[in-house]
Parts: structure tokens; sequence; C-alpha cells
């Protein structure tokens, strides 16, 4: 990445790095990503199978924000992937995204697209723009390969605020001065993204009721929907069989990176 892609963006003495040139951030990256989430979330299945890809396939294009002390402060994880350019032709949302990723790297199809993953700030430097810094960070990878896009499945930061109202409707919420009521949204937004349409599937996870137990520290005496803390949606649970299934609601965003190139520096 040169300079020039993130002017005006990296706080002063920061700098940008990739596994590709710093394979040792990735076992702190794995612990620095992990502290964000509620632990239920660190079950999805998709993502334990193919996480490997990131480090073994694609290590050029995770970004880790360092500090002048060499403090992790962001990372920004993704994957490449083929896009045909329509919003019909989007996966189906997060674990589809990355079983798309895999399968064309198995095939060796040349990807054309940037499929974000995941980006993850400390939490005491949140608010601060650097999550705006790891946005640009990915459409600079993307251009200096001459992508299409960075597409992202993201995943709403208030959704889990009002985890009964679906996501097809929080998508649409918007503030008085007309800009998405969602923070994570919004920026995307305004760093030149376009919302297409809802996920509400976009991640499965599954697992007993004790290991649900396990995960969130409640009990779940009855077979039904449940409201848990950091859950964007229900979770439901099935005593007879002994299955407890969640679904994690995202929102599609698309970066447009027709007509940019490789110096232009993100909007």
């Amino acid at each position: 990445m040169t300079s020039s892609d993130t002017a005006g963006q990296l706080p002063a003495g920061h700098r940008l790095v990739t596994f590709a040139t710093r394979p040792d951030l990735i076992r702190p990256c794995g612990d620095f990503n992990s502290v964000v989430w509620a632990e239920f979330m660190l079950h999805d299945r998709v993502a334990n199978d193919h996480w490997h890809h990131m480090e073994q396939s694609w290590p050029e294009l995770q970004l880790v924000l360092l500090d002048a002390d060499d403090t992790i402060v962001a990372t920004g994880c993704a994957s490449p992937l083929v896009w045909d350019g329509t919003d019909d032709g989007l996966p189906g949302g997060w674990d589809d995204q990355l079983l798309r990723a895999v399968a064309d790297h198995e095939a060796r199809r040349v990807a054309d697209t940037l499929g974000a993953i995941q980006i993850v700030v400390d939490p005491a430097r949140q608010g601060s723009g650097v999550a705006a810094v790891m946005i640009q960070g990915m459409r600079a990878l993307a251009r200096e390969r001459r992508m299409r896009a960075v597409i992202a499945c993201v995943r709403p930061t208030w959704k889990e605020r009002y985890p009964l109202t679906p996501v097809e409707r929080y998508a649409t919420w918007r503030r008085e001065d007309g800009l998405p009521f969602d923070p994570w949204i919004r920026l995307h937004e305004r760093l030149g993204g376009r919302v297409t349409h809802a996920s509400p599937r976009s991640m499965t996870i599954e697992g007993t009721v004790a290991e649900w137990e396990s995960w969130t520290g409640m009990a779940y005496p009855e077979s039904g929907d449940y409201v848990v803390p950091g859950a964007a949606s229900v979770v439901t649970m099935d005593r007879d069989a002994d299955l407890g299934t969640y679904h994690d609601p995202n929102v599609w965003i698309i970066h447009d990176l027709t007509g940019e190139t490789p110096a232009d520096t993100a909007t």
C-alpha cells in the first residue's frame, strides 16, 4: 500500500501493515479480535472451518493498524472473491461470502472483488476515526489490485439494542439529518458505500442447550425465542432437539471502485 492511499487518514505515528509483512502479528491479532465479541459469536462453524485462509491464503489482505509503540490499534480482515457486480449476485450473507471466497481460491479463479470480513477497533479508540482508516485501507488494497469493489456484509453496531426489530426495517432507519441511524452503516455511507439490502441470516451459530448456557451465562428452561446480551436477533431454543440456533442479521454495503485507480485517494 502506498502512502498516498491513506493520506490524511492515518493518525500521527501510526502505520498500516499486513500479515504478509508482519507474520509475527498473526497470533496477537487473533487474541485482539476475540476480546470484542460475545462468546457465542466465536462459534460460527463456517468461520472456524475456514479462518486459516486469512493467514495462509490471503496474508497480504489482512490489515493491522499499529501505533508508535507497535501496539495493535485495529485490525481488518478480508477475502478476495468473484462477483458479477449486481446486487442480486451478492453472496447470501457473511457465511456465504467466505465460502465463495474459499471456493474461488481452490478453483484458482481470479478474484475481482474484495470482501470485507471484519474490522475490529480497540474499544479505547472507538469513535476516534480509526474505523474509517481501516475502511480506507481496504479500499486501497482493492484499488491496488484493480478490483471492482469492496463489498461488506456489515453487522450494524446498534442492532443488538433492537433484537426484536427485523433487520430489513432497521437498515432503513434514518436520523433527522437524513443519515443512517446506525453508526457503522452511517460511516460506510459517508465513505462512499451504498446500502443494498439486508441479510437476516448472514451467519448461523448452532449449539446444544448446555453450550448456549455456557456461552451466555443464561438458563433456557423451555423451548422458544430468547433475547440474549450481544445478540442482534433472538436465539431460538428447541429443548426436544437439544439445539439452540442464532442467525446474525447483517446489511450488505457496496463500495464501488469502478473508475478509481491505485493512485486515487478514497473519498
